[in-house]
């Protein structure tokens, strides 16, 4: 983009781009739209819709379930009504419900770019030919002239030929909250958010009239940069993802390694092709957790419904967890640290002192009548500082206003003429440094006296003692004019200064009290200015030490890759005057020291660090639809607190996912041992494939998503987050799922189906046709004590240490054994659950006995817990 185009004059920069006042002819807008293309944002090429959705049904983890399906379609053809066609259905099943969701989530996370295109006005003003017409933005061509007024957007980059009374809102791609002056005059900056006589494409006209040189249109814009910014930030896989991914092939190999182990097995041992085709099913069905993805799936969205009931609204379920395992949050301030609403916070009088008891009249004269505030319908609208002035001035004597000097970056200032009870009178506000050299006089009562230098370093100290509060401070100003004499900005009368602030929000000096005792880093990165982020800070208890490290983004983008991961691990840290790519840069050096970072934005230049973060964070009110539709999570309160508050949830849902999977993992094993115990002991074999998912897609669903509801263990935030390098599934978890839990359910399973087989009259080497009422009862049993047990379980999962009576309340746990527990009775005591699982009734003997296995296991898991307690205690005191 060349932006040396506001060096020059509106007659050059005219010339410069071969264009004329008048605007093109019909002949140039042809060639150049050949030439730059129409006025828009290009989509990215991606792969077709129908590509990516089958990529959903072929991943690893997907392959190994078709396989088994497969298989259990080939065991019905060879052998009709053993349950294998229920299986192969149950398991595609699980495939397009898995794939179906993955697909979903890819797909709303594109609706990015639609969000950026919105963001471009459909129509505008063009100079053709000397004709104003209305067309469509698409049409623009660099060289075309357009027109603007208040409440427009920009639908280019443009160069001001003409201005009065411009003032532009660059917050969607500056961050910046406060709205600023334009002009038509030649400006020595080139930076495209300093320049002032420069309008870029998707910000927002505030007041004021223009005459605008278009010279980059589409993705030659500043806004088109961004955009390609966001289309190109990669896709961040969150720790979640990684971990089930993980857990997937580590599960999938062990299942199709014993599965094709123990084929070999039974075929050494010369089992019948068909039975041993059957067993190794079974096998790689028993250790395939089923359930495993469909209910993380129902646990993320549980927790996105409890984060939607603290104002966090997620867009992308696993960004729940990779928000829970948050190191560092960059956080922008405006609005999310603020309230992003100004107010008069110190009025300080014409003699340099405070005069908080009352309110000077020339000061609420001055703060009511001069301002470029629109007025319609009762309801006043315009730049913040202005309203926050009118807000405090309070009704008055209404003024007809004759004149107005705009606020401009050179002047600082703006000054109206009104006519106000007979008199006219220029009132001015402005930058104290531009204002107070006017000043010859103040006021002080009715007789005003010379402002000296005494009164001059008054109020002079008190704007350095505001200013370093993190105030913005102006100074006010007034003279009469006589009748037609000109607006002359001279010999005026200083009313005083007024000191305004943007007040942190509340409970936000908590949050981030809460965040340092979870061990959580926060870094503000901003857009405004140094002084005013480092008072904010301090004020919020984000900076607590003497000399806090303060980069600026310029600071950032000279420093190597190496050097800014070595600065920015700085404990307090500021970056202020950020830009989009400086932004960027920071979450890249970031994550590359190996943090988990989560940051906050709301406008377009935000987008391409919300998604190129672990987790995006955006604002619900002040947002904007790009900044949303980039982010994982929206806040819908704008409220720091409110993230601090989504980070325990996060937390809570590993925690959660745990709990979980050790339920689940635990039936692996009294799933898994049956089968070994047909082919190695020559027994009948306990449990059919079937009656496996019974448990994995029947009973257990509904308990495990309970566990997956858990509240937030109340130390959850005052323990450090964890490893980015640290397993969800990790050796003390498989030890305590498998070699305890799952070894004690199945002894227990075993011991009631030899039981009931050996009251029945079976001796060691009897034959048991599948269909006889001793080997259906005998199975039935089998699976009745492997629920019985995860109803057990189910309790002592809730915690790995505490004891099952210290939970907190959780409301799905009674209705979640509710659940298995009619899910079993009607698998055992229905026509229909007999015919389809091949069981058959129970007498309540074998529910004494699965009972009594229950509880066993109950006492035993305390007993380990109160001894596990007992030792953190020894070791701590």
């Amino acid at each position: 983009m060349d932006f040396e185009i506001a060096r020059r004059t509106p007659q050059e920069a005219l010339a410069r781009l071969d264009s004329r006042s008048s605007g093109l002819s019909a002949a140039e807008v042809v060639a150049r739209r050949a030439r730059f293309g129409p006025n828009r944002i290009e989509a990215a090429e991606r792969e077709p819709l129908w590509w990516r959705l089958g990529r959903e049904f072929v991943h690893f983890f997907a392959l190994i379930l078709w396989f088994a399906a497969g298989l259990a379609f080939v065991a019905e053809l060879h052998d009709p009504g053993q349950g294998m066609r229920e299986l192969g259905v149950a398991i595609v099943g699980v495939i397009v419900v898995n794939g179906l969701f993955s697909f979903w989530q890819e797909y709303r996370a594109e609706q990015a770019l639609a969000a950026l295109r919105s963001l471009l006005p459909p129509q505008v003003d063009v100079l053709r030919d000397g004709h104003l017409e209305r067309l469509a933005a698409e049409a623009l061509v660099p060289g075309d002239v357009i027109r603007l007024g208040a409440g427009d957007r920009v639908p280019a980059d443009c160069r001001l030929l003409e201005a009065h009374g411009v003032r532009v809102d660059t917050a969607t791609i500056s961050g910046e909250s406060v709205p600023m002056a334009r002009s038509a005059a030649p400006c020595a900056s080139i930076h495209p958010l300093e320049a002032s006589n420069l309008l870029l494409a998707g910000t927002l006209l505030v007041s004021g009239e223009a005459s605008a040189l278009v010279f980059a249109t589409g993705m030659h814009t500043e806004f088109g940069r961004i955009a390609r910014l966001t289309q190109g930030a990669a896709e961040t896989v969150s720790p979640l993802q990684r971990e089930i991914a993980r857990i997937s092939r580590l599960v999938v190999a062990l299942a199709c390694g014993l599965g094709v182990l123990f084929f070999a097995i039974g075929e050494l041992l010369g089992l019948p092709f068909l039975a041993n085709l059957m067993f190794a099913v079974g096998i790689i069905v028993a250790n395939v957790p089923e359930g495993l993805l469909p209910t993380v799936t129902l646990a993320l969205a549980l927790a996105t419904q409890r984060m939607a009931r603290r104002q966090a609204l997620v867009r992308h379920l696993p960004a729940v967890e990779a928000l829970g395992s948050t190191t560092v949050i960059c956080s922008d301030k405006t609005g999310t640290l603020t309230q992003n609403r100004m107010r008069v916070a110190r009025v300080v009088s014409a003699d340099g002192t405070d005069a908080p008891g009352h309110v000077p009249a020339m000061l609420a004269c001055i703060a009511r009548h001069c301002h470029t505030l629109r007025c319609s319908a009762g309801t006043v609208s315009g730049d913040p500082m202005e309203l926050a002035l009118y807000a405090w001035a309070g009704a008055g004597a209404s003024a007809e206003c004759l004149d107005e000097l705009a606020f401009d970056t050179e002047r600082k200032r703006m000054s109206v003429v009104v006519k106000l009870d007979g008199r006219r009178l220029l009132l001015c506000k402005g930058a104290p440094e531009t204002v107070l050299p006017l000043c010859r006089t103040v006021a002080d009562g009715d007789q005003p006296r010379t402002f000296d230098e005494p009164a001059r370093a008054a109020l002079l100290a008190q704007q350095a003692a505001c200013a370093a509060s993190g105030l913005r401070v102006l100074a006010l100003a007034w003279r009469e004019l006589p009748e037609q004499a000109p607006a002359c900005e001279d010999d005026l009368v200083c009313a005083g200064l007024l000191a305004l602030e943007d007040p942190p929000r509340p409970q936000v000096r908590e949050a981030v009290g809460r965040c340092r005792e979870a061990g959580i880093r926060v870094v503000m990165v901003t857009g405004d200015h140094p002084q005013t982020a480092l008072a904010i800070a301090r004020q919020i208890g984000l900076v607590r030490g003497a000399q806090p490290l303060l980069l600026r983004g310029e600071d950032l983008q000279r420093m190597t890759p190496a050097q800014r991961q070595q600065v920015l691990a700085a404990p307090e840290l500021i970056c202020a005057r950020v830009s989009a790519e400086q932004k960027l840069l920071v979450v890249e050096a970031l994550q590359a020291r190996g943090e988990v970072v989560a940051v906050t934005g709301d406008g377009v230049n935000d987008a391409p660090a919300l998604k190129r973060a672990d987790v995006g964070i955006a604002m619900g009110l002040s947002g904007t639809d790009v900044a949303k539709e980039a982010a994982d999570i929206v806040l819908l309160d704008d409220h720091f607190a409110t993230l601090v508050d989504a980070i325990e949830e996060g937390r809570a849902v590993y925690a959660n996912i745990r709990k979980f999977l050790t339920y689940i993992l635990s039936s692996n094993v009294p799933e898994i041992v049956p089968y070994l115990a047909f082919v190695l002991a020559g027994i009948p074999l306990p449990l059919t494939v079937i009656q496996i998912l019974a448990v994995d897609l029947g009973t257990d669903m509904l308990p495990a998503l309970a566990l997956g509801a858990e509240p937030p263990h109340p130390g959850l935030m005052r323990e450090p987050p964890r490893a980015r390098r640290e397993r969800l599934l990790n050796a003390p978890l498989l030890l305590r799922a498998y070699g305890w839990l799952g070894v004690m359910q199945t002894l227990v399973s075993l011991g009631v189906f030899l039981w009931l087989l050996n009251a029945g009259g079976w001796q060691y080497g009897d034959a048991l046709g599948a269909r006889s009422p001793l080997y259906l009862q005998a199975t039935s049993a089998c699976l009745v004590s492997i629920v019985v047990c995860q109803m057990a379980n189910l309790f002592v999962c809730r915690h790995p240490r505490e004891a099952v009576w210290h939970g907190g309340h959780n409301r799905l746990l009674l209705p979640a054994l509710a659940f298995e527990l009619l899910v079993i009775l009607a698998i055992v005591y229905t026509s229909p659950g007999q015919q389809l699982f091949g069981t058959a009734a129970l007498s309540v003997a074998v529910w004494g006995w699965a009972a009594l296995g229950a509880l066993l296991l109950l006492c035993c898991e305390e007993l380990r817990k109160a001894c596990m307690r007992a030792r953190d205690r020894a070791r701590h005191g």
